[in-house]
């Protein structure tokens, strides 16, 4: 199975932007679905969104959608997650995940391989 390694978190400013990396080990990444997660300090881990390994196609919770986006480059074994908009209650821990091939992108349970997380800090 794939292993999994975030990056680009850091300390930004409320209203803008950044960008995570996870960059996936293995030679089978393209049939793998990848999803972001986060978890706030105090809260449940947060399911953001996700994106399919046959056709890119991407799926998000309400709570983001307008401001983040998923997307993947198969030829570098890569997701990212694109935040945009970001707000002093974006702070967490985000992680990704991924699922072979899984029956249903979109659920949940379907991601059981974690990356170790990636620290975004909002400030005001």
């Amino acid at each position: 199975q794939v292993q999994l390694v975030e990056s680009g978190g850091k300390l930004v400013q409320a209203g803008g932007s950044l960008r995570l990396s996870c960059a996936a080990s293995g030679r089978t990444f393209s049939e793998y679905a990848m999803a972001w997660f986060r978890r706030a300090p105090g809260k449940e881990r947060e399911f953001l969104g996700s994106i399919n390994w046959r056709d890119g196609r991407t799926y998000y919770l309400g709570s983001v959608r307008d401001r983040f986006a998923i997307s993947r480059d198969n030829d570098k074994n890569t997701v990212y997650l694109q935040m945009n908009s970001l707000k002093l209650e974006d702070t967490a821990v985000y992680y990704c995940a991924a699922a072979r091939r899984p029956y249903d992108f979109k659920r949940e349970i379907e991601f059981q391989v974690w990356g170790q997380g990636t620290q975004v800090t909002v400030s005001s």
